[in-house]
């Protein structure tokens, strides 16, 4: 009997009709059968968010005429999307599920904050290999070009190795011709902030309104760090896990008087 072809979930924080997603679309259906559940409407920066107090709908869309893969467009957040893919759409667990391409760098603390990076994260929460693949540049009319077969790659390997348990990978991939790209880096998150600030405004109403603007300060000299790849010409793959404890800490903190 022949075996069947990986199922794959794809999914993003951009929107379903963005250009990272359709580029993601593309290459994953050279690797398998693929599912698409993924945002109505941009939802940057909505971190591990889901859906609690509105009502949630994920209805079928045809986006591609021509395409053989199906698609749903869902009223949430990433992670809602990962959610609802697998408890109410997909018929069995998904062999990969891939969340990108996003339209801007998603290295470093940046992390946290991600839509993108929040989808793979929920995926592995299931247990489902995941990755999320972010390319640095906003521009809605970015070129994927130059990175698809580092992503088919990536996305091949671990479809054939797996990954360790608790384990999702975030990929970062510098704004570069194909040819200037160096190769892929596997690499720790660097060490790094947002110096914000509040640019405060008033509305024609007479209301004050802030816009949230920042400088992204990165403190890490190493050269393991997605930073240090990025700015030299490589794609960076960090492996992120999902288990928050801080190990190193918990015997420092047993030594505290917290029982008498």
């Amino acid at each position: 009997m022949e075996d069947k072809r990986p199922l794959i979930l794809v999914t993003n924080d951009d929107g379903i009709t963005a250009p990272g997603i359709r580029t993601l679309i593309k290459i994953m259906n050279k690797l398998g059968d693929v599912v698409v559940v993924a945002p109505d409407s941009p939802q940057s920066g909505m971190g591990h968010a889901i859906t609690l107090n509105d009502n949630l709908y994920c209805d079928p869309l045809n986006v591609e005429e021509s395409a053989n893969h199906l698609e749903y467009s869902c009223s949430g957040t990433p992670a809602d999307c990962v959610k609802i893919a697998k408890q109410e759409i997909l018929k069995r667990k998904p062999d990969l599920c891939v969340s990108g391409i996003n339209h801007g760098s998603n290295a470093s603390i940046n992390v946290i904050y991600s839509g993108t990076m929040s989808a793979a994260v929920e995926a592995g929460l299931e247990g489902i290999p995941a990755i999320g693949f972010s390319l640095l540049d906003y521009s809605l009319s970015a070129d994927f070009s130059a990175c698809e077969d580092f992503v088919e790659r990536i996305a091949r390997n671990v479809l054939e190795n797996k990954l360790p348990p608790g384990v999702v990978l975030n990929v970062n991939i510098p704004k570069l011709k194909r040819e200037e790209i160096k190769g892929i880096k596997v690499c720790r998150q660097a060490k790094a902030h947002w110096r914000e600030e509040f640019d405060k405004r008033t509305n024609p109403q007479g209301r004050d309104y802030y816009w949230l603007t920042g400088t992204f300060i990165n403190e890490d000299e190493g050269e393991d760090t997605d930073e240090w790849a990025l700015a030299n010409n490589y794609i960076s793959l960090v492996p992120i896990q999902f288990d928050l404890t801080a190990h190193k800490a918990i015997n420092t903190i047993n030594n505290w008087n917290l029982n008498d």
